[in-house]
């Protein structure tokens, strides 16, 4: 009888500790998914920016050394991240695959024009920045016409900050949360320990003496579950990064190296103090309290 409930005992124990590490490992794992997307935010939003083009279009009379000349200067210009020359052929092959005919069948002539797309470096891309540059770049004489999507460009330097925002909220309520469920696992963990802990209480067990195997207990279950959290946060980013290797995910070595460094110890941390006051609860009750 005696082994059939000490065998119960130690699976109820068992799986306390894994309820404990799974805890744990899940919650961290949000939370430094939530890290990396709060420190990548910018990164990704550059990314979306620089993808919006100016189109300078260039009038049949522009001279070929004023076109070099003025690809030259885009491309030594502080706001440029990059540039296209895309010449009135170029132009007519994509617009006659786009609609599925040859137009200048039709016409009898090529009616588009040479033109240069122009690729912001993420800082430059507002509407009072662009607006200027293409204010500047309308005066040269050769130049035809100018266009950017303006809308566009305003709608997602809204929306960034909109997303920014929401993201850190809810980035600090799931933390908070996080903490709060680590915590009431270890707590129910140490509550099915309450008898232990004043037994040796009342053999003459001094508070740190019965604190320390229940707080190196749970350092140690705090660090596989974080451990298991960081092998969680490697695969998604791994594969995060094959999907969209333009955004450069892990190639800020030193950026990933503190997020998974603060999610080991946050992890160790969390579970640190929350047995140092679960216990120090316990401790501090009288016997008869112990069954409510």
């Amino acid at each position: 009888m005696a082994s059939s409930f000490e065998k119960y005992q130690r699976r109820r124990l068992i799986t306390s500790y894994f309820s404990v590490v799974i805890s744990i490992a899940l919650v961290l794992f949000l939370v430094g998914l939530l890290a990396l997307l709060v420190l990548n935010t910018k990164k990704v939003a550059d990314h979306f920016k620089e993808q919006i083009a100016l189109s300078i279009y260039l009038k049949d009379t522009a001279k070929e050394v004023e076109i070099d000349q003025l690809q030259k200067t885009l491309a030594l210009s502080d706001y440029t991240k990059g540039i296209e020359f895309v010449s009135k052929e170029e132009a007519a092959k994509a617009y006659s695959k786009e609609i599925g005919e040859d137009f200048m069948e039709f016409l009898g002539y090529n009616p588009l024009q040479n033109s240069i797309d122009v690729y912001f470096n993420a800082d430059f891309v507002s509407e009072t920045k662009i607006a200027e540059i293409s204010r500047d770049l309308g005066e040269k004489e050769f130049v035809d016409e100018i266009i950017y999507d303006k809308p566009l460009i305003a709608l997602l330097n809204d929306n960034i900050k909109r997303l920014s925002f929401w993201i850190l909220i809810v980035s600090g309520l799931l933390t908070f949360i996080a903490v709060l469920l680590i915590n009431s696992s270890i707590r129910l963990s140490v509550y099915s320990k309450r008898f232990t802990i004043k037994t040796m209480q009342m053999v003459g067990a001094t508070k740190r003496f019965i604190r320390r195997p229940f707080i190196l207990k749970s350092v140690k279950l705090g660090i596989i579950g974080s451990s298991l959290s960081l092998i969680g946060m490697a695969v998604v980013l791994y594969y995060l990064d094959q999907g969209f290797p333009e955004l450069n995910l892990i190639s800020d070595e030193i950026l990933l190296a503190a997020i998974f460094t603060g999610v080991l110890l946050l992890g160790i941390l969390i579970s640190w103090l929350s047995t140092f006051f679960a216990t120090q609860r316990f401790l501090n009750l009288k016997t008869d309290e112990l069954y409510y």
